[in-house]
C-alpha cells in the first residue's frame, strides 16, 4: 500500500503541473501521513542535510567553467581544431560536431551548455554547406547527450552523491561506455549522409593545423588537468570543479581575451540559477530518499521482481527499460533523484556493480533528453539553430536508435564497463 501512495502522489501531482521538486516533497508528506508519523522537522532535516554534502560543490564549479568556457571562446576553438582535422572529409561537418561534442563533454559536463554551442555555430555551417537541417540538428543532439557520460559529469556526481557511490570511479567508468556512444554516432552518421550532395571544406596543411592546435591547446588541455589530477589522487571531484572553473576564467579573460569583466555578472547569473534549481531538487530528493527507506519501498518491490534477481542481465534489461520510460516524461535530474534510493537496493540484492548501474542509469537517462515530451536538448537544438522542433525529431531517430544498440550491447557484455573502469582507476 505504501508504494501505491508513493507512486499516486508523486506521479499525480506531477500530473496537476506540479514542479518536480515540490512534487517530492508532497509525496514524502503524504508517506509521512500515511505511516502516521507526519513531523515538519523531517522535512527540514533532510533538506537540509541534502544540501550539505562537500561533494555537491563540484555542481556549481563545473557549471560555472562550461559558462565561461563558452562565453570565453574555448568552445569556438575546439569547434575549429576539429574543422581542420576532419573538416575536408566527405560529412566532415558531422564528423567534426561528434569530435568536438566528446572534447567539449570532458570539460563542462553538461549537455544542455555543449550542445547549444554545437549548434550556434555547426548549424548554420552545415546548412550553408548543403546539409539535411533536420538530421545535422538530430546528429547536434545526439552528441550533446554525451557529456553526462563522459567525466566529468555532473549527473555523475548527482547520481554518487544518492547512491554513495564513488564519484572518481563512476567518472573513470564513463570514458569508455561515452566512446562507444561516439563511435556509433560516427557510423550512423557515414551511413545516413553517404549519399547527401554537400561541399566539403577545402583541405589545410599541417602548418595550418598546427596553428589551429596551438590556438585550441589551452582548451584541450583542461580535460587533461580534470582527468588527470583525480586519475592520480592530486585533487578530488569537487577540487577538479574548483580548477576547472578558474582555468576557464584565465584562459577566457587572459588567454583568449573574449571574456571581458562586463560579462561575468551575466555568466554568473546564469550559473546560479542552474545551479538554484539543481540544488532545490537534490534537497526535496532527499525527504522522499529518506521515507522511501523509512516505509521499506525497496523491499516491497524486491517482492514483485524476486524471480528477476536471480538473473542480473534480465534485471538489467528490465531495469534500463523502466529507466527509459520514466526518462522520457522527466529530465535527468529528476529521473536520478526519484528512481535511485527505489532502485539501488535491488541492485544490491542482485550483486550488480554498482559502478557499472550508475554508468547504465546515466545512459538510459541521456536517451529521456532525446525524446518528447520532454526531450531538453532536443528543445535546446531547435531553440537555438531556429530548426522546428518537429523536423529535429525527425532527424534525431537514427542517431538515437544507435545510442539504444550501445546501452543493450552494455547490458550484454559488462565487462566492456566494468573492466575498462579498472584500468582508468
Amino acid at each position: 500500500m505504501t508504494l501505491l501512495v508513493f507512486i499516486v502522489s508523486l506521479l499525480g501531482s506531477m500530473a496537476l503541473g506540479v514542479p518536480v521538486a515540490f512534487a517530492l516533497i508532497f509525496c514524502g508528506v503524504m508517506l509521512m501521513s500515511f505511516m502516521g508519523m507526519f513531523n515538519t522537522q523531517i522535512i527540514a532535516q533532510n533538506m537540509l542535510i541534502g544540501a550539505d554534502t562537500f561533494t555537491l560543490l563540484a555542481i556549481p564549479f563545473f557549471i560555472l567553467a562550461g559558462e565561461l568556457m563558452n562565453a570565453g571562446g574555448l568552445s569556438k576553438r575546439i569547434i575549429e581544431f576539429a574543422i581542420t582535422c576532419v573538416g575536408h572529409i566527405r560529412g566532415g561537418l558531422g564528423l567534426v560536431a561528434i569530435i568536438a561534442a566528446v572534447i567539449m563533454a570532458s570539460i563542462s559536463g553538461s549537455a544542455a551548455a555543449d550542445t547549444a554551442a554545437l549548434a550556434a555555430i555547426l548549424i548554420p555551417m552545415m546548412a550553408k554547406a548543403g546539409y539535411n537541417v533536420p538530421r545535422s540538428a538530430g546528429l547536434i543532439a545526439a552528441g550533446g547527450v554525451i557529456a553526462p557520460v563522459i567525466p566529468p559529469s555532473m549527473a555523475f556526481i548527482i547520481f554518487g552523491v544518492a547512491a554513495n557511490v564513488s564519484i572518481s570511479q563512476l567518472f573513470m567508468a564513463g570514458i569508455v561506455p561515452g566512446m562507444l556512444m561516439a563511435v556509433a554516432l560516427v557510423v550512423t552518421w557515414l551511413i545516413v549522409a553517404r549519399n547527401d550532395n554537400v561541399e566539403t571544406l577545402p583541405r589545410v596543411g599541417w602548418a595550418e593545423r598546427g596553428r589551429a592546435s596551438g590556438r585550441a591547446a589551452w582548451a584541450l588541455g583542461m580535460p587533461v588537468i580534470i582527468l588527470g589530477g583525480i586519475k592520480m589522487g592530486v585533487v578530488t571531484p569537487t577540487e577538479a570543479a574548483v580548477i576547472a572553473a578558474f582555468y576557464a576564467l584565465f584562459v577566457g579573460m587572459v588567454i583568449y581575451r573574449e571574456l571581458k569583466v562586463s560579462d561575468l555578472l551575466g555568466v554568473l547569473i546564469a550559473a546560479g540559477r542552474t545551479t538554484a534549481a539543481i540544488m532545490f531538487l537534490v534537497c526535496a530528493a532527499l525527504v522522499s530518499a529518506w521515507l522511501i527507506t523509512a516505509a521499506n519501498i525497496p523491499n516491497e518491490i524486491i517482492g514483485y521482481i524476486e524471480p528477476l534477481i536471480e538473473s542480473p542481465k534480465l534485471l538489467m534489461l528490465v531495469l534500463m527499460l523502466l529507466i527509459l520510460v520514466v526518462g522520457t516524461a522527466l529530465d535527468l535530474t529528476p529521473t536520478i533523484l526519484i528512481l535511485t534510493p527505489v532502485l539501488m537496493p535491488i541492485v544490491a540484492k542482485a550483486g550488480i556493480d554498482p559502478v557499472y548501474f550508475g554508468v547504465m542509469f546515466i545512459m538510459n537517462c541521456c536517451i529521456g533528453l532525446l525524446t518528447p515530451p520532454v526531450g531538453v536538448v532536443l528543445n535546446v537544438v531547435s531553440g537555438v539553430g531556429r530548426v522546428p522542433l518537429g523536423k529535429v525529431i525527425r532527424g534525431v531517430w537514427p542517431f538515437l536508435i544507435a545510442q539504444i544498440l550501445v546501452i543493450l550491447l552494455l547490458v550484454a557484455f559488462p565487462s566492456i564497463v566494468i573492466i575498462p573502469a579498472s584500468w582508468f582507476y
